[in-house]
């Protein structure tokens, strides 16, 4: 596989670092090393950004630091990152990068191109340790935008399926957010409720009939499963896969009180407020009714458990009916304790 890559800072000056930036260094995976990268170079944290590098872009660190005396701000876009693992084990990298850089004359330059990072194989025993690290990167100025000057691919196997892009980014966005909560092994065993996702439309209350209808992207991934529950992770975004977003769920906070010891009789629940929640038990999404149904069971006999309905209205998903049964007597028999009305 044809590679061409030189030193990043032979090409372009990035920003100096100011106060109120967010401190980040995270390299737990290739997007989020590459913005912790720009982030050292925003705070002038040079010598965390030359750390970052397995081959060092310049001589020494004051030269790799003078090289963005002139940089007063930048904007990175990072694309969807491919790879490969070499047959010793190393797992190499390929991302997409875009850079908007304005200099201290308030000048913005466009540059776009591709880094390569990798992972050498971690063994169990000893000391030594190499987190993952950037090899070497190659931009070139752009008369566009960020948009424009972002590579479709840092691979020779083409342009990847568009209609693939907006899967690949959500469950990249999956991984990272929750790769250390969620059963990777779900994934692993190739279980075909592990992932999925739709695309459906709606319209705002206030939309004339000649307007466009809007589109969402619905992502649903198996987080963990249980001896008798299995929770799942739901994410939007729009059509195209932009604005991804993980989704909390409203949930009413509720106030039980038992007649007796075994909570085999329930005397009165009480809504005494609202909280929110990720993780979704037993949850199904219906494209039609635009609905979330999560059914979560308090025990394995499922006598005593909680069903909640979310419905997707102006964009974002609402609270609709939360019904209880509270009480562990072996019945079903549950009671409404909100009802926000019908699916409209």
């Amino acid at each position: 596989m044809r590679r061409l890559f030189i030193a990043a800072v032979a090409i372009l000056h990035i920003l100096p670092a100011r106060s109120e930036v967010r401190y980040t260094d995270d390299r737990s995976d290739p997007t989020a090393l590459l913005e912790s990268l720009y982030n050292a170079i925003n705070r002038r944290e040079y010598a965390r950004a030359w750390s970052y590098f397995a081959r060092k872009p310049a001589p020494d660190l004051q030269t790799y630091a003078e090289g963005y005396a002139d940089t007063e701000a930048v904007t990175v876009k990072v694309g969807l990152p491919s790879g490969h693992q070499a047959p010793d084990g190393t797992v190499h990298h390929y991302v997409p990068v875009a850079i908007e850089a304005t200099n201290n004359d308030g000048e913005g330059y466009v540059y776009g191109g591709c880094y390569e990072l990798k992972l050498s194989p971690q063994q169990v025993g000893g000391e030594a340790f190499s987190p993952l690290q950037i090899v070497e990167g190659k931009l070139s100025s752009s008369s566009g935008t960020l948009a424009d000057a972002l590579p479709k691919t840092c691979d020779d196997l083409g342009e990847p399926d568009p209609r693939l892009l907006p899967e690949s980014r959500a469950k990249a966005l999956f991984a990272k957010s929750f790769g250390a909560t969620c059963d990777p092994t779900l994934f692993e065993a190739g279980d075909e409720q592990a992932f999925r996702s739709w695309l459906v439309t709606f319209k705002y209350p206030d939309a004339s009939p000649d307007d466009p209808v809007a589109q969402r992207r619905i992502f649903q991934f198996l987080c963990n499963r249980g001896a008798y529950n299995e929770s799942h992770i739901f994410m939007m975004a729009d059509a195209d896969g932009e604005d991804l977003k993980t989704l909390s769920f409203a949930v009413p906070d509720l106030d039980i009180d038992y007649a007796d010891d075994e909570s085999a009789r329930v005397q009165s629940i009480a809504v005494k407020g609202f909280g929110s929640q990720i993780e979704v038990a037993n949850a199904d999404f219906d494209p039609d009714s635009l609905t979330i149904l999560s059914f979560a069971k308090w025990r394995g006999l499922g006598d005593a458990s909680s069903v909640a309905t979310w419905v997707l209205r102006d964009g974002e998903f609402a609270l609709l009916r939360y019904d209880v049964d509270a009480s562990y007597d072996g019945e079903h028999d549950s009671q409404t304790v909100v009802d926000y009305g019908k699916v409209q």
